[in-house]
């Protein structure tokens, strides 16, 4: 059961700086809030977990909205600029309002990795293959009390990128039906010899009808995380299960590992939750040509 004990601002950063007033110049100053953090205490980790959560602005209790869940979503991970898109999308109308719940990780080859079978991995990475804990922590604790405590409209979806995309990559072959929508960016699908790839034909059989989406973006990554990702690839090629769409945004020529997360999650919510140019669909009448006078 989640234990709640702690509900606090967020804060940009953890530091608050106070900048020098000179003469003349502004002389009040105040915090930027970007959303809210939830502290408890997680059953299933058997520790204390954080989430950070950002609404949309104008956010109002009788709409009601999807979720991304964001692995990698700590303070000092990739919540605060991925909530910028979701900003970004709110006041631009050009993709759907969500709300984005940034799900922190604190040990990422543990808890993003499934169980290698190859013992070089085991070896190497010690406390590696607690996906599927992970993953019931995610199912059993923070989506119920998301869903308890926010307007949501059912649409949920999972993003995350390097080993978080390997964490999508996993669920998505392995639990589908979690999640409506999967956001893979560079996934590390160089894990246990490229397992997942390899195993992907079988996995994806598996499926059953269902309507899923799946983004999958890769940088210039080259060796074992290519080739992981061929072999996804050339499987949803090959056997697609009934019910999917999918895209590859190939971004080997322009984006390096260090790179290419901001501007494909934005490809990908763009793609996911597209909105007609104009809200509602209606033109503004001043852009309107009006009809040639004779």
């Amino acid at each position: 059961m989640l234990k709640i004990f702690t509900l606090a601002c967020l804060l940009v950063g953890s530091t608050t700086i106070t900048p020098t007033i000179n003469a003349g110049e502004a002389t009040k100053h105040s915090e930027i809030n970007i959303g809210h953090t939830v502290h408890f205490k997680s059953d299933v980790m058997g520790d204390t977990r954080e989430l950070n959560i950002w609404v949309p602005p104008a956010y109002k209790e009788n709409e009601t909205y999807g979720v991304l869940y964001l692995l990698d979503g700590g303070l000092k991970q990739d919540f605060q600029h991925i909530a910028g898109l979701g900003h970004l999308g709110a006041l631009s109308w050009t993709y759907e309002k969500l709300i984005i719940v940034g799900i922190e990780t604190k040990d990422r080859r543990a808890e993003l990795t499934p169980s290698a079978e190859v013992k070089r991995y085991r070896d190497e990475f010690p406390t590696s293959g607690q996906a599927a804990k992970f993953r019931t922590f995610i199912a059993d604790e923070v989506m119920p009390f998301v869903e308890k405590n926010y307007p949501v409209n059912g649409k949920k979806t999972l993003m995350g990128e390097s080993l978080a995309g390997l964490f999508v990559t996993d669920t998505f072959l392995k639990a589908a039906e979690m999640f409506d929508d999967y956001i893979a960016i560079s996934p590390s699908l160089w894990w246990d010899d490229q397992r997942l790839g390899r195993n992907a034909p079988a996995l994806l059989g598996e499926h059953s009808k269902q309507d899923r989406r799946l983004f999958i973006a890769m940088a210039n990554e080259g060796l074992a995380m290519q080739a992981g990702l061929d072999k996804l690839v050339a499987a949803l090629k090959n056997n697609p299960p009934h019910g999917l769409t999918w895209r590859y945004d190939d971004l080997s020529e322009t984006q390096t590992h260090a790179t290419i997360y901001h501007s494909a999650a934005l490809s990908a919510l763009r793609w996911l939750y597209a909105l007609p140019p104009y809200p509602e669909g209606k033109i503004p009448w001043y852009l309107e040509v009006p009809d040639a006078k004779e």
